[in-house]
């Protein structure tokens, strides 16, 4: 059955019900809802299967609250970022058979100008996920008041530009006349710090404000452990990634828990668990088919990996 939306199309997700591999009376997480596209999936492929579905963005849980109304009570919406969804949602220690975390943005987020999270002309310097929350600062806010060091870490790190510190000098020389407010401003000055920049310049700017806005890298360093420690026995972890930072941490994560020893190289006696917590099921990440991304240009640069525990 067809699950894409007009909100968003899921990615890989035979892939993913395979290795979720639901089972009837199973209780799911899923931390990143979109537009429900593999929540529905999950939910038609086993009938009697439970989610909970969690996102942090309203738009999100509005739209794929109303797609998901005919499973009635074996679905619960929560608000929250996947890296409280264990405590939001009261998931204890080992109550869950499985979890997905899709990361990255949705298709709805990028096309909706208004979001901020596109270098479409005229777009507001926004680019956070749970949008109407002042608890988070906005992109504006943090190019028109982080100091340029950290601007440059940011751009270096979260985007890979070597340039990062010619941008970062000119954003605080721009903001000391006129603060940045919209896409225009920091393209203008991303033109002037890079030599002929192509679209994928731009993206990876944008990308790597977004990833500092929403605390990304942080999130998926505070998800991991929590919902590896709410599955069952024989429970899998599904992570869907899309740039190599964020599959960085969750490669080496998987690698962690599958060790039997973590003690650091020298120690004369293992003094950790002495045991592999569980094994990953993926030893190189699954990337989409031809045809997918032939459909959905924006799924290329997924990779997924899997984690079932002991």
């Amino acid at each position: 059955m067809e699950h894409d939306s007009a909100y968003h199309a899921p990615v890989m997700i035979g892939e993913v019900l395979d290795l979720l591999d639901p089972r009837p009376e199973g209780l799911y997480l899923d931390g990143t809802l979109g537009g429900g596209g593999h929540a529905e999936a999950l939910l038609q492929r086993e009938p009697r299967a439970r989610l909970i579905a969690v996102d942090r963005d309203p738009d999100a849980l509005r739209e794929a609250g109303e797609r998901l109304a005919v499973f009635g009570d074996r679905v619960r919406l929560v608000r929250a970022n996947y890296s409280d969804a264990t405590a939001a949602a009261g998931i204890g220690p080992e109550m869950l058979d499985g979890a997905l975390l899709d990361l990255g943005i949705s298709s709805h987020q990028v096309d909706e100008v208004a979001r901020g999270f596109t270098f479409r002309a005229g777009a507001p310097l926004d680019m956070r996920m749970g949008q109407d929350s002042v608890a988070e600062a906005t992109a504006a806010e943090l190019l028109n008041t982080l100091g340029e060091e950290e601007l440059a870490t940011i751009f270096y790190r979260f985007g890979e530009e070597r340039r990062s510190r010619r941008l970062a000098r000119l954003i605080v020389e721009r903001r000391a006349e006129t603060p940045l407010k919209t896409s225009d401003d920091l393209v203008a000055l991303i033109e002037a710090a890079l030599t002929r920049p192509t679209a994928q310049d731009r993206a990876r700017i944008f990308q790597a404000l977004r990833i500092a806005v929403n605390r990304e890298i942080e999130g998926i360093e505070a998800a991991l452990p929590r919902l590896r420690e709410a599955l069952r026995s024989g429970g899998v972890l599904v992570v869907l990634s899309y740039h190599s930072l964020e599959d960085r941490v969750v490669k080496d994560s998987f690698r962690s828990w599958s060790q039997s020893c973590v003690c650091p190289p020298g120690f004369p006696v293992c003094s950790c668990r002495g045991e592999p917590l569980g094994e990953t099921l993926t030893r190189k990440p699954l990337y989409p088919s031809d045809a997918e991304v032939a459909r959905n240009p924006r799924a290329r640069s997924a990779r997924l990996r899997a984690w079932r525990r002991a």
